[in-house]
């Protein structure tokens, strides 16, 4: 799981921890009001004892520290049961308090997807509509009378409905920002931040499975030769190119990514050191065989790169890729075009 969909999953659950005691706060309220008319008020005094320690022991236990989305649904599952509970205690579909499956189908719809939002909404249907059979037992059976209380029950379709598609805007927004806040704007590779997460992610899967991945840190050789005799432009579209051939020599499980100026690093996932120097040199021999023209004359550039393997000796993030830029700058010191491990 990525640290961001992680970060939003706790903030989810803080929310719904918040709903839940809300939930319990105005059901409370509602039953230590003079007027309010209650069926069994110790059923309705033991069905919030219950749901207040399951929330507790659900919630603050140590049984449940990992939050998950299925570890959610259980929690506005629960909730569902306690409202109905207290509807069928408060007057059916009359009840005051029935506008609170609101809050379930809201919370749901923009936290849980579709289909879990659907099927909650199908229970609270069922829900509404068995309630309801007291208007069939007092007038039988009729189109009219259920039509009225299809009429009466439509806001909820219209707010599931709504919160979904507001849901899935908002969905695709964070998804678009977080692409552009972690995508290289010249060449569309992943950008250093994006890395840097990538990396910490293989490295957790490396640790806990002991499979190992290697490193490339790679460094154009010519690209302050081709600046100053072509221009920036040209540069540009140097790295533009180097970027393209390294993409296309990688596996699409790879990770690859511009480190800055001309400088790129990839992720060969769940690759030892052998099979990473045998990807280096392909590398390097592609990019040292690509040129492209630019005001008659051929432009291109040779490529160092330094290799780094995930082991017992170098087993953190920034021991491998201390150990890679080492390995490159030995490249470079070795005339440059070669890969050094």
């Amino acid at each position: 799981m990525s640290i961001t969909a992680l970060s939003e999953l706790k903030g989810f659950s803080r929310t719904i921890a918040e709903l839940e005691w809300l939930l319990l706060v105005l059901v409370l309220l509602y039953y230590v009001t003079p007027t309010t008319d209650i069926l069994d008020q110790w059923n309705m005094l033991l069905a919030m004892a219950i749901y207040a320690v399951f929330v507790i022991s659900f919630r603050y236990s140590k049984l449940f520290t990992r939050e998950t989305q299925w570890k959610l649904a259980v929690e506005t599952w629960a909730i569902i049961f306690f409202i109905t509970w207290c509807v069928y205690q408060t007057g059916g579909i009359d009840s005051p308090l029935i506008n609170l499956y609101l809050l379930v189908i809201i919370f749901s719809a923009l936290t849980l997807g579709k289909i879990v939002t659907l099927l909650e909404f199908a229970l609270i249907s069922a829900v509404y509509f068995y309630l309801a059979q007291s208007s069939f037992d007092q007038d039988g059976y009729s189109v009219l009378n259920f039509s009225e209380m299809a009429m009466a029950f439509a806001p909820y379709l219209l707010v599931a409905y709504l919160t979904s598609l507001l849901a899935a805007d908002l969905k695709n927004a964070r998804v678009g920002l977080e692409q552009l806040s972690g995508t290289d704007e010249l060449t569309g590779l992943k950008n250093r931040r994006a890395f840097n997460n990538a990396l910490e992610a293989e490295t957790r899967k490396a640790v806990r499975y002991d499979r190992p991945f290697s490193i490339l840190m790679m460094d154009s050789d010519d690209l302050k030769t081709v600046n100053d005799e072509f221009g920036h432009a040209v540069g540009d579209k140097l790295i533009i190119t180097i970027a393209q051939v390294v993409q296309e020599s990688l596996r699409k499980t790879d990770v690859l990514a511009r480190y800055g100026g001309d400088e790129f690093v990839a992720i060969l996932t769940e690759t030892p050191e052998d099979e990473a120097i045998e990807a280096a040199e392909r590398i390097r021999a592609s990019v040292e065989n690509t040129s492209f023209s630019s005001k008659g004359k051929r432009v291109s550039s040779t490529i160092s790169i330094g290799v780094s393997c995930f082991s017992r000796d170098v087993n953190e993030e920034d021991g491998i890729m201390a150990l890679a830029d080492k390995k490159l700058y030995e490249s470079k010191r070795k005339g440059k075009n070669s890969v050094s491990h």
